[in-house]
């Protein structure tokens, strides 16, 4: 008996990819990241305006657009570990679109409530639309992987164990360059417990902070506007109000006006602690000598207002300064808005009774906000900003006058561009100033250590990890 040769199954038709707004956005806005060294915050508002104007773009897409990029940044050192254990080649060999669509599909699988069939399901469909049908089943193949195991399954099998290794323990599981993560624990000493909870607090979505510019508005009017549901009050800033997840800062009329602003409530302690030390003799003229993009010039400059002070922003970068500019319209007081260099200032010695000076640092204080620095800072970055950051320390402190008060702040608690930045000032560059304890101008904030300067912390604070050093000059 002759065997019937076995019919061909028909091809099946080609089928489009189906495209998603939504992931569509966001993998724009991490290529954006990748390739441009863009700041999502920075990148992602105008793609979401786009899509609400051409896509009918509706609050929960852009709470999930927004949650893919972010997380993904975030997360982004602990997903290449994973990633590198599901394929055949080293991540370097792995195109970057292609690796941007597989850490999107791993933040789906692994950091989200996204069932697994419709997380893979719908990066597939992605890669179809970005990088073709055929990459898109290598894409497949590696999230089929990844599914193998949960988060906790995964950092057991990529992550070193801490006995062996603490620091890369600590790196993968809670995605940070090793490097920080030594730069971090060095500056808040203590054990295990605390670095955990630090490195942990980077990882989570931050708060939008308001300020209530004194004179101008109130929180109880952004209370009352928010309503209950829409708002808290800050934790330590009297001038603060906290939004719940969701609200949109623009859209409140106080904000529009310049009354209000974003602001994290750290910044805004650094700018209260400066007004609140007392002074012996007038008051009346206060300088923000690295002023962009003008938060802490705003809320300054309307304190400086109740007490009849005028208030001198100086910012070296002139785009920078237009931000200052617009920052402080509407300001009831006396102010005054330059472009020049702190570090070769126009003013004159003693001219000033009170200065701030907010340095250029490396920003390791703001990784919440900004998760794709901590990818792009390297270790050499921290002495390149010494210089700046020394000079613009050594020239606050001539512009004010004896008895005056300068506030140094930084976005930083890297042990090297803090405490040891004013100490290498007072000792070496011949200014004569005298620390002045910072902790009773933050008054009830707790856990500020034993002085005289203070560090905050994301995890104990609930703010941007801002240094403070006030310093008096005697002579």
């Amino acid at each position: 008996m002759n065997e019937q040769s076995p019919r061909k199954r028909p091809a099946k038709p080609y089928r489009r990819p189906k495209k998603d707004p939504v992931r569509i956005l966001a993998f724009e806005a991490l290529r954006a990241v990748d390739e441009r060294d863009a700041y999502a915050n920075l990148v992602l508002p105008p793609l979401l305006r786009k899509a609400r104007e051409k896509e009918g773009f509706e609050p929960r897409d852009a709470a999930l657009a927004t949650e893919l990029v972010y997380g993904t940044l975030r997360r982004q050192g602990t997903y290449d570990a994973i990633i590198a254990s599901c394929v055949d080649r080293p991540l370097r060999e792995v195109d970057p679109p292609v690796l941007d669509v597989l850490s999107l599909g791993a933040h789906q699988l692994l950091g989200t409530r996204i069932p697994p069939h419709a997380a893979v399901s719908a990066t597939v469909e992605l890669a179809r639309v970005v990088l073709g049908d055929g990459r898109a089943k290598f894409v497949n193949a590696v999230l089929r992987r990844i599914t193998a195991h949960d988060l906790d399954g995964w950092l057991e099998k990529v992550a070193p164990p801490y006995e062996d290794d603490p620091e890369a323990h600590l790196a993968v599981v809670h995605s940070h360059p090793r490097w920080i993560v030594s730069a971090l624990w060095d500056a808040l000493g203590g054990g295990r417990a605390g670095i955990e909870d630090l490195l942990e607090a980077d990882n989570e979505r931050p708060e939008v902070t308001l300020v209530a510019r004194p004179g101008r508005a109130t929180t109880d009017e952004l209370m009352a506007v928010l309503g209950e549901d829409s708002a808290l009050p800050g934790r330590w800033s009297p001038h603060a109000v906290r939004l719940a997840e969701g609200g949109e800062p623009g859209a409140l009329e106080a904000v529009r006006e310049g009354r209000a602003g974003v602001q994290d409530e750290g910044s805004q302690l650094v700018a209260l602690a400066l007004a609140d030390v007392p002074l012996d003799g007038p008051d009346t003229r206060w300088l923000d000598g690295c002023a962009g993009p003008g938060g802490k010039a705003a809320l300054l400059g309307a304190l400086a207002a109740e007490r009849g002070a005028a208030l001198l922003a100086s910012e070296k970068q002139p785009h920078r300064a237009r931000l200052v500019e617009r920052a402080l319209a509407g300001n009831p007081g006396p102010y005054q808005v330059i472009a020049a260099d702190g570090t070769r200032p126009p003013w004159r010695e003693g001219s000033f009774d009170r200065v701030l000076v907010d340095v250029p640092c490396t920003g390791l204080g703001a990784l919440r906000r900004r998760p794709e620095a901590r990818w792009r800072r390297r270790p050499e970055d921290v002495p390149g900003f010494a210089p700046l950051q020394r000079d613009l320390l050594r020239e606050a402190l001539r512009a004010v006058r004896v008895g005056g008060v300068v506030g140094y702040a930084t976005c930083s608690p890297h042990p090297a561009e803090t405490k040891a930045v004013v100490d290498d000032v007072l000792k070496r560059e011949g200014v004569s100033a005298e620390w002045i304890d910072a902790r009773p101008h933050m008054q009830g904030v707790p856990a500020l250590g034993d002085g005289p300067d203070v560090q905050l912390w994301p995890h104990l604070h609930g703010t941007d990890a801002m240094y403070l050093a006030l310093l008096r000059r005697t002579a």
